[in-house]
């Protein structure tokens, strides 16, 4: 073995991380992540000295909304990234394809690849824990409808910011979304946060929907509140992930970044 060649390639990996942010701050926020998710955890299991709370349904309700979330958010970005990978993308944009058909065509495949494994989950969870999701009834649906128009909205922008960055930012599209877990009050009420936190999870769609679920499954209120407020978070977000791809698309198309692409 030849120490120079080692030192060589060493270094050549050493200045690629050092040259992209995203994968810089791919080292930094998994262990964040980790720690601040099950260090709240911890925080709102230990207000309990006696009984616990209906924490199963809890953390399997969370569990099973939440890979809603990110499944339907993986499949439009990763949607796109195929593309990439192919080096197929200039092709697409240079015919009669539009924009927005590309991006159709990407939320479809992301509902065949959510209802696939929703299904697959909530028969595990019911196998296995016998806990159903169905005990929230109508509601799930609607928290379902919420968390996927959430998903589609960070696919589309986790996407554009692929688009801008290149493949260097391809990391985004399996841990941006992880990045707002510890705040989106997956296994834990908001309440559990520090209050600089709180405001921040007031603006998360999801953290909306994972409150309502616990107070479905704890047999309260109607989440009429919480589920306005997130349908409302994901219009705004939405309407602006959609004008951020297609001035990242023409800022791409003008400075002739489709031609690079997969470089």
């Amino acid at each position: 073995m030849n120490p120079r060649r080692i030192l060589g390639l060493t270094l050549r990996y050493f200045y690629l991380y050092r040259s992209s942010v995203p994968r810089l701050l791919e080292q930094l926020y998994w262990p964040v992540v980790d720690i601040m998710v099950w260090g709240f955890v911890t925080l709102y299991l230990s207000r309990f000295e006696g009984a616990l709370p209906n924490f199963l349904a809890y953390f399997l309700g969370g569990l099973v909304l939440w890979d809603i979330l990110f499944r339907s958010q993986i499949g439009v970005s990763v949607a796109y990234l195929e593309e990439v990978w192919s080096r197929n993308l200039l092709n697409l944009f240079v015919s009669p394809l539009r924009p927005s058909e590309f991006l159709a065509a990407s939320v479809a495949i992301a509902i065949m690849r959510v209802a696939f494994t929703t299904c697959v989950t909530l028969a595990i969870a019911w196998w296995m824990y016998d806990f159903s999701a169905l005990v929230m009834g109508a509601w799930l649906w609607a928290f379902m409808g919420s968390l996927v128009l959430m998903g589609w909205a960070m696919g589309i922008f986790i996407s554009s910011l692929i688009m801008r960055f290149g493949q260097g930012a391809e990391s985004l599209a399996w841990g941006l979304i992880f990045l707002i877990q510890p705040v989106a009050a997956v296994f834990y009420p908001v309440s559990v946060l520090p209050a600089v936190l709180q405001p921040v999870s007031a603006a998360i769609p999801a953290s909306h929907v994972f409150e309502g679920m616990r107070q479905v499954l704890d047999g309260g209120a109607a989440p009429v509140h919480h589920l306005m407020m997130a349908y409302s978070l994901n219009l705004a977000y939405m309407i602006g992930a959609l004008l951020f791809f297609y001035a990242t698309l023409a800022e791409a198309k003008r400075e002739g970044r489709l031609l690079r692409v997969g470089e």
